[in-house]
């Protein structure tokens, strides 16, 4: 079953007593082989989860970085299907890290929901986080994910509130994963103590881990968090080095960030002091 590389990732971590790091990039950024290199070399840069982008013309819930991947995926001729072939070539490299899936409903449902979970399962997915598709309206997604052995992993934000937590848990496996601003990717972090906070009081309503992303861009923010959350998700920080410097030398750039990140989440706790 592929939920079980999350589940014994996460229970690595544990054991190791650190936080984890989940690596955002967007398929076929900014061409399908150089998206390729990019993933191969994730893991060997301290990426601990890798969370993989559909490419999407309307990606509402991302800030302009990941908006401007997306458009540069799309032109590459990025789409839901080149992105699980990514997945695949992926996982004939790399059988135990764990690669998650993020995207909007739309290409989905077009695909269909049984067809993209078995496509999902082939690849060597791990699961998916799908924004724009509440609790409410995924239960034939659920349905087809539980088949497939894959994992519906579930956002919550500053403004969910007990009742509306109850709901985001129901059916969610793999992770939670926890917005910590009001806003966009790439948005203004929380603070430290806010982030402390918010992931005790969602540990006392699950067991799943703690994933916290969104405003999360360097290795010092990485850090903070790190002390308190069981994971760590960095996304537009990484997509921005794509962009920051000659073609040639992408896959560097975003491994080296990567790197840093990677070391910052490491070391958080042993500079801290203070267990999770």
């Amino acid at each position: 079953m592929t939920v079980s590389r999350l589940a014994s990732r996460f229970a690595a971590l544990k054991r190791d007593g650190r936080a984890g790091l989940v690596a955002y990039v967007m398929a076929s950024d900014p061409d399908h082989e150089t998206c390729f290199e990019i993933l191969r070399g994730l893991p060997g840069a301290g990426a601990d989860v890798i969370e993989l982008g559909l490419p999407f013309t309307d990606p509402m819930a991302d800030g302009p970085s990941v908006q401007k991947a997306a458009l540069r995926a799309l032109k590459a001729g990025g789409s839901l299907r080149q992105s699980l072939e990514l997945a695949r070539r992926f996982r004939e490299t790399n059988a135990d890290t764990p690669l998650i899936l993020m995207g909007y409903a739309n290409p989905i449902e077009s695909m269909g929901y049984e067809a993209f979970a078995k496509a999902m399962a082939a690849s060597g997915a791990d699961g998916a986080i799908i924004v724009d598709l509440p609790p409410e309206e995924d239960a034939p997604l659920r349905a087809a994910f539980r088949s497939n052995g894959l994992s519906i992993i579930r956002l919550a934000t500053p403004t969910t509130d007990d009742n509306r937590l109850t709901k985001v848990l129901d059916g969610a496996s793999g992770f939670l994963y926890y917005v910590s601003v009001a806003g966009v990717t790439g948005a203004n972090a929380a603070t430290s103590a806010q982030v402390r906070a918010a992931v005790e009081r969602l540990k006392r309503a699950t067991d799943l881990p703690i994933a916290v992303g969104f405003g999360v861009r360097e290795p010092e923010a990485a850090r903070a968090i790190a002390v308190n959350a069981d994971a760590v998700v960095v996304g537009s920080a990484i997509v921005d080095e794509i962009i920051a410097g000659p073609a040639p030398q992408a896959v560097e750039r975003v491994l080296r960030k990567v790197a840093q990140l990677s070391e910052a989440v490491r070391s958080a706790r042993e500079l801290e002091g203070t267990p999770a």
